[in-house]
């Protein structure tokens, strides 16, 4: 999708360029007026200070040979060759003395030291007389009251200071117009970053989440916001993955207590019963309504936890909390045929919510007495562990988990073919990868080192220690 034109002026990126080419406009012209009036100022500086340099050296004859040895400087100044001066002497009465006009060029002065612009005729070697524009100063001598002038032929300097100007007139709309041309350019080009996200965006919208904004490797903003949504949109699809995938296991794991369910319920309304049968059916109905709602509430409480609208972290003594956890489990594992081991250091602290860690510990544990074979051991750790963290491992000698399994073992309602003979709903390991993710942390898997047949698996929880 092309952007249209009046679309286009209406970006923000075109508003930008079109500030950017106004101050590189407006500095341009700002620094085109400054060389401009400091070429003028220089040209003229030097002029001055080489009138000055005329006057001290004829002022120098002037006091050292008087009116003779002025008018003699001033011819032998006007004999020498390459000299770009023109000079006047006349004495008190205004009649000549030396000079190259035939009189004084300008008005007499009216101060001792005034500077003049005046003009006058030359001759070319063609025979023709041309105007030609001067400058200079004039000086009267105060013993006798003459006076002289000391002139330069400021043509060049106008052509020059003109040649400046039409440089200026030329370059400045030029700059003008290539400022305008590379602002349209750039925001063109940023435009168009700007309108891949947008097509992105509407993709998605549209269904196509596998759909992914282009990712340039320049390494610059629309590069980083680009990276930013492809995550988001990584997100969103698993969400949406996640939440199609739990619909189907909500259908495919209640499917059969409600069946039960309503089996027993018919078989209650279809035949006589006795007071002690109706009591067992009740309670067998009772304890299948509590595992139906056990998980929805896990449902629910997952789903608070992904959307971070549940927990609110403390520093808290996890060692304190892996004792009384130590203490609960000891006599479900001695019931359940297994022994059980615990090794807790002490004074461990972490920045979490204390009954989301409980729950995902507990949540470890009942796993561990869940799949562990009468017979076995269930060992309970909390140790610290690398780069500043608390590991809180759980290892079992049970039938573990496959290498190949365990990255979809954490997902909701996944359970392995071999655990559907044991209650449960597919919820432990995502609560507790889920509470992992909230504080910051990590959920890591393994085998426990056990025979081929029941190599165990080591749950460790790894959360950052404060």
């Amino acid at each position: 999708m092309r952007l249209a034109l009046p679309t286009f002026l209406k970006t923000t990126t075109f508003k930008l360029a079109l500030i950017y080419s106004a101050m590189f406009a407006a500095f341009s012209a700002a620094l085109l007026v400054y060389l401009y009036y400091s070429t003028v100022y220089y040209i003229r500086a030097e002029s001055e200070r080489r009138l000055d340099l005329e006057f001290e050296q004829l002022g120098n004859a002037y006091f050292t040979g008087g009116m003779e040895r002025l008018s003699q400087s001033v011819l032998e100044r006007m004999t020498r060759t390459g000299s770009t001066y023109f000079y006047y002497l006349e004495d008190s009465s205004g009649r000549k003395i030396a000079g190259h006009f035939g009189r004084m060029p300008t008005t007499p002065p009216t101060a001792d030291v005034q500077t003049v612009y005046f003009e006058f005729r030359q001759q070319e070697p063609d025979g023709t007389e041309i105007l030609r524009p001067a400058a200079g100063r004039i000086v009267r001598l105060r013993d006798n009251g003459g006076a002289l002038l000391v002139a330069f032929d400021t043509e060049q300097q106008t052509a020059i200071v003109g040649r400046i100007q039409r440089a200026i007139f030329i370059a400045a709309p030029i700059g003008l117009v290539l400022s305008l041309l590379g602002g349209i350019l750039i925001s063109r080009g940023a435009a168009r970053r700007a309108d891949e996200l947008a097509r992105t965006a509407e993709a998605v919208m549209g269904g196509e989440l596998g759909r992914r904004a282009p990712v340039r490797g320049s390494g610059d903003e629309f590069d980083r916001l680009a990276s930013r949504l492809n995550a988001m949109l990584d997100q969103i699809e698993k969400l949406v993955d996640s939440t199609r995938h739990t619909g189907n296991a909500i259908a495919h794991d209640l499917r059969s207590p409600l069946s039960r369910l309503r089996n027993r319920l018919e078989i209650a309304l279809s035949e006589p019963m006795s007071r002690e049968s109706a009591e067992a059916t009740l309670e067998e109905t009772v304890e299948e309504v509590d595992r139906v709602l056990g998980t929805f509430n896990a449902i629910l409480r997952l789903a608070r936890l992904e959307a971070g609208a549940e927990g609110e972290r403390v520093r808290m003594d996890v060692s304190e909390l892996g004792e009384e956890l130590a203490e609960l489990f000891d006599p479900a594992c001695e019931e359940a045929g297994l022994s059980f081991k615990s090794q807790i250091s002490r004074n461990l602290t972490i920045l979490a919510d204390r009954d989301l860690v409980g729950q995902a510990l507990s949540n470890l544990l009942d796993n561990a007495v869940k799949y562990t074979p009468e017979g076995g051991a269930i060992t309970f750790s909390i140790t610290r562990g690398p780069n500043g963290t608390v590991d809180m491992t759980v290892v079992d000698s049970g039938p573990g988990v496959p290498e190949e399994a365990r990255e979809r073992v954490v997902q909701r309602f996944q359970r392995m073919d071999s655990a559907r003979t044991h209650p449960g709903s597919g919820l432990g390991l995502a609560l507790v990868d889920s509470v992992a993710d909230m504080h910051g942390g990590e959920l890591l898997l393994s085998d426990a080192g056990g025979p081929p047949d029941m190599p165990g698996l080591k749950a460790t929880l790894r959360l950052p220690r404060v």
